[in-house]
């Protein structure tokens, strides 16, 4: 019995180390590799874009958004706002800054793969080369979307931009680990996998596309991760997402604790969702295929959250304590324990790369624990209460 125990145990426990072999591939990559990726042919000038907005209840911020990014449109392009279900003045601030507006109102289909879904179908009355998809809360770095449609235009694949959260002014301690998981999401792990040429996940800001693509992709979805699921089915059909870390996106986190714990419950069940129906769907197509994109998508994509896998990896190692005081074998405690001090070196890694702008390290050393501890009701609770609705998360002042 104990000898069946130690090789259940011993299998589990390897299977659990493979995301955190991956985790740290990628932040040593990120860390030490070098590419210098040739510049993207200039964009023609007859492919234009539309830049496509879903807003949702977006009047505090639409406007600097849009300023943002006239500066850097070209007398072709064109600005398209997706006023969906909005309750405020969202369409007619839009209008006054100059972008073309649509409005939509449903009861029932409501989220941002509708909202994404009604705007392209209004642009194909007049498509354009390419669109790019920008959230109402973003501000893109100057030049940012030249070079996503440089890229989008030359490689004809979608083109991810570096998404970033920053914690608001004067946030806790809290705030400041979730900024930094974010980086280390964002931009530390699709950074590792650019250096050698793999593609990376959509994030749902930042995105651009060949006309021809986002046309006839399935948008029409209320699923709560609808970027990460457009990604991989592009992925399957042959036009694995690009990462381009030199066009950045920010935004803020939403202030307040039950405004912040709601827009990461949306994005942490979506993503774990997606992770379990589309990882191993990516793998077997990839193996099927040979196709070493589709591996490393999948691979990407079944790493869970980072407080998620602090808490599988420490409570598996407490697990194969009490197995081995139990008179289990040794092995699946040293893989556990292993696997731990290996993700907590990569983080360590991660947080030198990029957050000590945002966290001190006595303060991650000190915070981490805690913050991987609470967030374990929210993870409980995809397995029973999971959310599958998308609910937008409450602004400033709302």
């Amino acid at each position: 019995m104990l000898g069946l125990l130690t090789y259940a145990l011993t299998a589990l426990c390897a299977l659990a180390a493979l995301p955190v072999l991956v985790l740290c591939l990628q932040v040593l990559l990120a860390h030490g590799g070098r590419r210098e990726a040739p510049a993207p042919a200039a964009r023609p000038d007859d492919a234009d874009v539309a830049v496509l907005i879903p807003a949702h209840d977006e009047a505090a911020g639409i406007e600097a958004t849009l300023h943002c990014l006239r500066a850097q449109l070209r007398a072709t392009d064109r600005v398209l706002v997706v006023a969906d279900n909005c309750s405020d003045d969202t369409a007619a601030l839009a209008r006054r800054a100059g972008a073309e507006v649509v409005e939509r109102s449903h009861a029932v289909n409501r989220g941002k793969g509708f909202a994404l879904d009604f705007g392209v179908r209004h642009l194909s009355a007049r498509p354009p080369s390419m669109v790019v998809v920008v959230d109402a809360d973003c501000l893109l770095d100057a030049g940012a979307l030249e070079t996503l449609a440089s890229l989008c235009s030359s490689s004809g694949r979608p083109v991810q931009a570096l998404y970033e959260m920053n914690a608001p002014a004067g946030s806790g301690l809290r705030a400041r680990v979730s900024a930094f998981a974010w980086r280390v999401r964002n931009r530390v792990r699709p950074l590792g996998w650019w250096v050698v040429g793999a593609p990376c996940q959509l994030m749902g800001t930042g995105m651009a596309f060949p006309w021809s693509l986002l046309r006839d992709a399935p948008l029409a979805s209320g699923h709560i991760a609808e970027d990460v699921q457009l990604g991989a089915d592009l992925a399957l059909r042959g036009r694995a997402p690009l990462f381009a870390p030199k066009a950045r996106v920010t935004s803020t986190f939403p202030e307040g604790d039950a405004a912040a714990a709601s827009q990461r419950k949306r994005w942490e069940h979506g993503n774990l969702a997606l992770m379990f129906a589309h990882g191993p769907r990516l793998v077997a197509a990839g193996l099927r295929r040979a196709d070493a994109h589709l591996l490393a998508l999948a691979a990407d994509l079944m790493v869970p959250p980072l407080a998620l896998l602090v808490q599988l990896q420490l409570g598996l190692m407490l697990f194969a304590a009490l197995a081995r005081w139990l008179g289990a074998g040794a092995l699946p405690l040293a893989i556990s324990a292993g696997a731990l001090a290996l993700l907590v070196l990569s983080i360590l890694a991660a947080w030198r790369l990029a957050g000590r702008d945002i966290i001190a390290l006595s303060e991650l050393l000190l915070t981490a624990p805690a913050y991987a501890l609470r967030k374990l009701p929210m993870y409980a609770a995809f397995l029973w209460k999971r959310q599958s609705t998308w609910v937008r998360a409450k602004r400033e002042g709302e």
